[in-house]
């Protein structure tokens, strides 16, 4: 297989991983919490699976704290993309509003990709592994 092929299929099972694992913590804390607060915590847990799984598994990069912390700009930079498209879609294509997610998850993935990349590769070279720090 492709090195290429296999980052992309790699990416593609983290982030059904990822899915399933925070939907999973996100109705255990519903036990606990409002379901904003549940959310909230199963969504950042989300952003660092996200960070340690890519990394490593899928980029090849080794793990730091400024990776770590530089990586939510992905999810912000995805958000704002996606949240803009759907507005396209919805109000301007008059696409229905249950499918149009969807269809802009789909759009997404590839940028997703091509921003976690960039990100890690720009944070590798610097910070320390988290394992090394007390």
């Amino acid at each position: 297989m492709r090195p290429r092929t296999k980052r992309w299929l790699l990416f593609l099972v983290g982030g059904g991983l990822n899915t399933g694992l925070t939907y999973g913590i996100y109705l255990g804390l519903c036990r606990f919490f409002g379901y904003q607060t549940a959310y909230f915590i199963a969504y950042v847990l989300g952003i660092v699976f996200s960070y340690l799984f890519n990394a490593r598994l899928v980029f090849g990069q080794a793990w730091s704290w400024r990776g770590l912390f530089a990586y939510p700009l992905v999810y912000l930079v995805q958000y704002l993309l996606s949240a803009g498209a759907l507005g396209v879609l919805v109000e301007w294509l008059h696409m229905p509003k249950l499918y149009a997610p969807l269809v802009v998850t789909a759009a997404m993935v590839p940028i997703t990709y091509v921003m976690s990349k960039v990100v890690l590769q720009l944070t590798a070279r610097a910070g320390t592994p988290p394992e090394s720090n007390p």
